[in-house]
């Protein structure tokens, strides 16, 4: 049971189910001004980590045809039936459910906006068949987290909100833009659309940086419009260091450290923007009355 317990998290890609949390939390801090409420925070989390498994579930049995072709895949547990493809739906099942009862335990709008919120990260697992956009379209899936944790607090959608989702959209396609470079052979022969399976990995990379430019951009303007203090502003200078060494890592030649960048991406860029938006709200205290 604890090999399939393991093949199951594998499959699902659970290490990666949070990867917008901290983008969400920072929203829940800075609209809380402070530390919000156990409960609140509490069904945040689960109908965060629900919403996100089931994209990923979806994900997993959407592309299970395309992935038994890519010798990059083809190893896991799903394809190697350790598992069935009816043990993901039925994961994905019960994590639709728990992101449905998280929504609802928080308030009325985040009840009536779920439904949209979640039929787009599912549509999105199709959106690489369809328009090289498809980068876009994921940041915007994952856009929809601080927008979502600010409903969750505030139960209304505000200003702040959308330029953090903004900005949460341009981070996440500048780094799929990366990790898209890896697979561009593969990308052309199944004729699945990506910037740099159109363009080549030279200009593909152009664009992620351009993507970052405009979320260091977006993440100062939302320090700005939500009144938040230096601390918060300390934070954003830090990251940029960090996008530049994310992107040195990577040239179209080289390829090979692309998993440090999403390591990056998730361990180390968002986090430190949750800390120091957290710190700012509460060490110094946000003067935002919106």
């Amino acid at each position: 049971m604890v090999r399939k317990a393991i093949s199951l998290l594998n499959a699902i890609g659970f290490e990666h189910a949070a990867s917008a949390l901290p983008f969400a939390l920072s929203a829940a801090f800075v609209a809380s001004y402070g530390w919000p409420r156990v409960r609140t925070l509490s069904w945040i989390l689960v109908a965060m980590v629900g919403a996100r498994t089931a994209w990923i579930a979806f994900g997993r049995i959407a592309g299970l045809d395309r992935e038994r072709r890519d010798p990059g895949t083809a190893g896991r547990t799903l394809l190697a039936r350790d598992l069935g493809t009816h043990t993901v739906w039925l994961v994905l099942i019960v994590a639709a459910a728990a992101y449905f009862l998280g929504a609802a335990m928080l308030n009325r709008l985040c009840l009536v906006v779920s439904p949209f919120a979640l039929a787009a990260v599912l549509v999105c697992s199709y959106s690489n068949r369809r328009t090289v956009i498809t980068h876009w379209i994921l940041g915007f899936c994952l856009g929809l987290a601080p927008v979502g944790a600010w409903i969750a607090v505030r139960g209304r959608i505000d200003l702040p909100a959308i330029i953090l989702g903004a900005a949460a959209m341009f981070w996440a396609a500048g780094f799929d833009i990366i990790r898209s470079c890896r697979d561009i052979a593969f990308h052309r022969a199944h004729k699945l659309c990506s910037l740099p399976a159109r363009w080549g990995a030279r200009r593909a990379l152009l664009f992620a940086a351009a993507n970052h430019m405009v979320t260091v951009w977006l993440l100062a303007l939302f320090g700005e419009i939500a009144e938040l203090g230096w601390l918060y502003l300390l934070g954003v200078v830090l990251l940029v260091p960090v996008l530049f060494w994310a992107h040195r890592l990577v040239r179209p030649d080289d390829l090979s450290r692309v998993e440090t960048v999403h390591l990056l991406a998730d361990g180390v860029f968002s986090v430190i923007l949750f800390l120091f938006a957290a710190a700012d709200v509460m060490l110094i205290g946000g003067r935002m009355r919106i």
